[in-house]
């Protein structure tokens, strides 16, 4: 195949998945955090929880919708442009997004519409119910979709008769082995994505005083929840991390920065990989510290990129995503921690004008982790489409290059204009201060959302 064309046929590829993980990223840990606020409004009758459940609400619909948008299209890609992918693995790869649809989708997008408009129409137990389908929804989602993904990390439970997968355990190929490590690790992300755009959007809410009773609220559950949740997904990533290790070798020395196989391997802090003197431009390390966090020994040998001649990714794209990554987990973890600190003694709306701006700023922190280590994860697995199996130009589509670049530059424009458009629409759902009075229901409502809510009771 042309090497322009499938250059362009994996950026088109990388524009599409950047653009669709942005939104389940958010849905999938926001539904469950809706959830929780419907629970507190039940248990405590504070109108607070319940103004916040709705605003929130609106903000998952959104969002959901252009998740729904984006993964169609990520779907039609498969056909236009890597045909051969779903050729030899279809047999796999098409059940697993048959049941992504059949028990997440259609789960989701049935009972939003009561999260949404049952208000007044249905009891409160019944509203309770949907809220806690959709978040499963969302999760059974994300669960047959890091399946797979994980299955073409590491491919187990099959055969391959005429050039074709063909499934021989159906339980070994949807808990492959680094199946647990990517899927915990993939749900922490989401809690920590939609903390942060929680709390970001709280945090304008209070500068610009518009703020009531719900934004605190929801302020310090997401500021508690990111708190909680960085820890442990530090100790998830190092499972994760060995598990790369046993696996995908190649991907892990690519991360590290390690051009040749060494016993106490330093840990490079900074540097620029260079593939034509394979060395590390500029570097700072910490010596053995790659070695201790890989091995557990100071000692332990860690095999380097040049050990995999011909069949390692990228080494500089790997190597400074998986430092953005990281870097921006640290950031999270060091604001979340300060706030968490000022809110023993203040409450939201006192807290420092710089950290309130600091966690506006970091709205979206999360897509930027988590876009980051989704690119160590794809661009690591190169040259393969199943890892070790497969590669990416055996399945890719002869088109011309002309082709493919012109598709390519107008899902750049519209996912532009998408992603500019949801910001602000955001904003301005978030900058509403009369927000609050549009949840009074009509008389007639109110009285009849009364009655049903004593008989679901």
């Amino acid at each position: 195949m042309d090497e322009t064309s499938l250059l362009l046929a994996r950026m088109q590829f990388a524009a599409n998945i950047t653009f669709h993980i942005l939104f389940p990223t958010v849905t999938i840990a926001l539904g469950w955090m809706l959830l929780f606020f419907r629970l507190r409004f039940k248990a405590t009758r504070d109108a607070k929880w319940e103004e916040a459940y709705y605003f929130w609400t609106k903000v998952f619909a959104l969002t959901f919708a252009l998740g729904v948008v984006s993964g169609i299209t990520m779907s039609f890609q498969f056909g236009t442009n890597w045909p051969g992918f779903m050729e030899k693995a279809g047999n796999i790869a098409g059940p697993l997004l048959g049941y992504e649809v059949l028990t997440a989708f259609f789960l989701e997008a049935t009972f939003l519409g009561i999260m949404l408009f049952g208000r007044g129409r249905v009891s409160e137990r019944t509203h309770l119910i949907a809220t806690f389908l959709v978040a499963f929804g969302t999760t059974m989602s994300a669960f047959w979709i890091l399946s797979l993904n994980s299955w073409m990390q590491t491919p187990a439970g099959y055969e391959i008769i005429n050039g074709k997968f063909h499934a021989t355990d159906w339980f070994a190929i949807v808990f492959n082995p680094s199946f647990p490590y990517r899927f915990t690790h993939m749900l922490i992300a989401s809690g920590l994505t939609m903390s942060f755009v929680v709390a970001g959007v709280s945090a304008w809410q209070i500068l610009k005083k518009i703020d009531t009773p719900a934004t605190a609220a929801a302020f310090k559950a997401a500021i508690v929840a990111a708190a909680v949740l960085i820890p442990i997904q530090i100790v998830v990533g190092d499972m994760h991390g060995l598990n790369t290790l046993k696996h995908q070798p190649a991907k892990i020395a690519a991360m590290e920065g390690l051009w040749n196989t060494e016993k106490g391997a330093p840990l490079v802090l900074f540097g620029i990989p260079d593939k034509e003197t394979r060395s590390n431009l500029y570097a700072i390390e910490i010596p053995k510290l790659a070695s201790l966090i890989l091995t557990h020994d100071p000692d332990g040998e860690v095999k380097g990129i040049n050990e995999f001649e011909g069949k390692h990714p990228p080494v500089l794209q790997v190597f400074w995503a998986f430092r953005l990554m990281v870097g921006t987990g640290m950031l999270m973890l060091l604001v979340s921690w300060v706030t968490l600190v000022y809110l023993r003694k203040r409450t939201p709306a006192t807290l420092p004008k710089p950290l309130l701006y600091v966690l506006s700023g970091m709205v979206f922190a999360g897509w930027l982790a988590t876009v980051s280590g989704w690119y160590v994860s794809e661009i690591g697995r190169q040259p393969y489409i199943v890892y070790g199996v497969v590669t990416v130009a055996e399945t890719a589509a002869k088109h011309a290059p002309a082709l493919i670049g012109l598709t390519f530059v107008g899902y750049l424009l519209l996912y532009t204009f998408l992603l500019i458009a949801y910001v602000l629409v955001v904003k301005r759902l978030a900058e509403r201060p009369n927000r609050g009075q549009a949840l009074t229901l009509p008389v007639h409502m109110r009285a009849r959302a009364q009655s049903q809510a004593q008989a679901g009771d």
